[in-house]
């Protein structure tokens, strides 16, 4: 149960990244491929010229960042289905309803 809950987190965590971030890092593919020069922006000064394989390596950075909760998120959905370790409890950690100790069963023969 652990790790499906970790997965679906991380799987929302890394939709929700590409979700808000995403369309920064996608200007510089289309920047590259149409017009070949690549321009920083800020709010301050005038667009600056740069190096179009910088912008692409930052690209490349984020969306392997992505990929990689989206796949962590993945292998930990895929554990939670199929492991069985949380079924795999000592009778010594159990606890609740519905556990029987050694106290019980004497006050149960009174």
């Amino acid at each position: 149960m652990r790790f499906t809950i970790i997965g679906i987190a991380l799987i929302f965590t890394g939709f929700i990244i590409l979700g808000v971030f995403g369309s920064q890092y996608q200007i510089a593919s289309i920047e590259s491929n149409e017009f070949g020069t690549c321009y920083e922006y800020s709010d301050d000064m005038p667009p600056q010229e740069i190096n179009c394989s910088f912008k692409l390596f930052d690209q490349t950075v984020f969306f392997a960042l992505i990929i990689g909760f989206i796949g962590a998120g993945v292998i930990a959905l895929i554990k939670g289905v199929r492991g069985n370790w949380d079924n795999k409890v000592n009778p010594a950690d159990m606890v609740g309803p519905g556990r029987q100790t050694e106290n019980s069963d004497d006050s149960d023969k009174d």
